[in-house]
């Protein structure tokens, strides 16, 4: 049990990755507001009879408010920012570098409201996974000539603010909630954003397809459903500093997937960028093995030359 434990969260990364190609089948037939809107109601009713048939007790109000908060944050700010400055003009790559940074600032809000700090080694861990991140995106050359523009930065900002609090705040209000029960309530929070985006920006229009129902399909199912409740358990289980270094992978599983259906360049760059992502993620995860290892041989100078002053 232990060892497909440790699985979840590479199961997670890949299926969390999965949300782009989802889109990019079905955004052609759908605006992008109303997408996630439909997506997320979609995922509130099958929560709630998978809830009622596993018999999972009832929330109480203020635990309902609570993961209503977090899903305003963590699927509402985030998915919701991020589609919106997509749709404002600004380059996939460079509002993919912004949210990059989402282990970062996780990093730094869980120091301050958890006391969960990182040592040095996984500091370096942090670093590294976001350079590796960076030459991800530059080598699938989905930088691009998008324009930053002020509404979509700032989205780009409220999505990156809005995942790594609503973060935070599942892992100090989510311990011991009913897995099911607490993300029905987290999307019944999520809709009312993306709802009242869609509502202001868009047309609700819909061209009904057999690609836009296998995507909506896998979106709801896959993600929705499968990696929403494995995020759950990783966030449950793990500090969350160390959960939020996963998203490190997020990219390059995207543009391994992307190449895989789509055909779209992998090329050497990407494919160094991924392995220093990996190598990131393992030192922020690590507390044994190798990186037990390079941090006693990173130490080792300095002890040397104490013990030869002694």
């Amino acid at each position: 049990m232990q060892r497909l434990n440790n699985t979840f969260p590479f199961i997670f990364v890949w299926l969390w990755s999965t949300g782009f190609i989802g889109a990019k089948y079905g955004l052609p037939y759908i605006e992008p507001h109303f997408m996630l809107t439909i997506r997320f109601a979609c995922a509130i009713g099958l929560l709630f009879l998978l809830a009622r048939l596993f018999r999972e007790r009832r929330l109480s109000t203020p635990e309902k408010g609570g993961q209503m908060l977090v899903g305003m944050l963590l699927h509402g700010a985030y998915l919701g920012g991020v589609f919106y400055a997509i749709k404002s003009g600004m380059s996939a790559g460079i509002v993919a570098i912004i949210v990059g940074l989402q282990p970062l600032v996780t990093a730094l809000f869980s120091r301050f409201w958890l006391a969960q700090g990182l040592q040095g080694l996984q500091k370096l861990g942090m670093c590294i996974g976001f350079a590796g991140t960076l030459l991800v995106i530059a080598g699938s050359g989905k930088i691009g000539e998008g324009a930053v523009n002020l509404g979509g930065l700032t989205a780009c900002i409220i999505a990156l603010l809005g995942i790594s609090a609503g973060s935070i705040l599942q892992k100090r209000a989510g311990q011991g909630l009913p897995l099911l029960g607490g993300a029905t309530y987290q999307y019944v929070g999520a809709i009312a954003v993306v709802f009242a985006l869609s509502m202001v920006t868009e047309t609700q229009s819909v061209t009904v397809t057999p690609q836009l129902v296998m995507a909506m399909s896998w979106l709801v199912l896959g993600l929705s459903v499968s990696a929403l409740l494995l995020l759950m358990v990783v966030i449950r289980a793990g500090e969350i500093a160390q959960v939020a270094s996963y998203f490190y992978l997020v990219p390059p599983a995207t543009v391994l997937q992307a190449w895989i259906l789509f055909g779209e360049r992998l090329g050497g760059l990407s494919i160094a960028g991924c392995l220093i992502t990996v190598l990131g993620v393992y030192l922020v995860i690590s507390t044994d093995g190798l990186g037990k290892k390079i941090a006693n041989w990173l130490q080792a100078p300095a002890a040397s030359k104490i013990s030869e002053g002694a």
